[in-house]
């Protein structure tokens, strides 16, 4: 019911409110039950888990925006978990996510399957590069590595929205 443009822009604006958000809110160092949502029975605890993720579909489904983003989004504001642990349990989804996806497309034969694995093989080989780098600083530089990534991100959502 939204056209494109707007979905674009609206996701945009997520993008830079979120790097900004992330830039302010500083790092966390360690994981810390006392802060976040955190529950002591693991049911509730799985269940708000599942109540996260099905927001984050929606959400995804709605402004066509990278599951990716808001799971990270999700884990580092609503449960506090250190940049680094976030990052890593966010890459864990997307991969449960894609693959999933993925099949779905390609039962439907809706899967170019030489660009998808020529894409792939350059994003694995970066995603190596990238996870060592992102291993090898510290929590505070992790930390405003993904906010300026999400806020020129949006900047430049923006820019090909007003160009086109």
């Amino acid at each position: 019911m939204i056209n494109d443009a707007s979905l674009s822009m609206i996701f945009a604006v997520v993008l830079i409110i979120s790097g900004i958000a992330t830039l302010k809110k500083g790092v966390n160092n360690h994981f810390d039950s006392q802060k976040g949502i955190h529950f002591k029975s693991k049911l509730t605890q799985a269940l708000l888990l599942l109540f996260i993720g099905a927001v984050i579909g929606v959400i995804s489904g709605l402004v066509g925006a990278g599951g990716g983003v808001m799971i990270l989004l999700a884990i580092i504001f609503i449960l506090h978990y250190p940049v680094h642990q976030a990052v890593g349990t966010s890459t864990v989804i997307m991969a449960i996510t894609a693959l999933s996806s993925m099949i779905g497309y390609a039962r439907q034969g809706n899967v170019d399957w030489l660009m998808g694995v020529l894409i792939a093989s350059g994003a694995v080989i970066a995603g190596i590069i990238g996870a060592r780098y992102a291993n090898s600083i510290n929590e505070e530089k992790l930390n405003r590595v993904i906010s300026w990534i999400f806020i020129i991100l949006g900047f430049i959502m923006i820019g090909m929205r007003l160009i086109h």
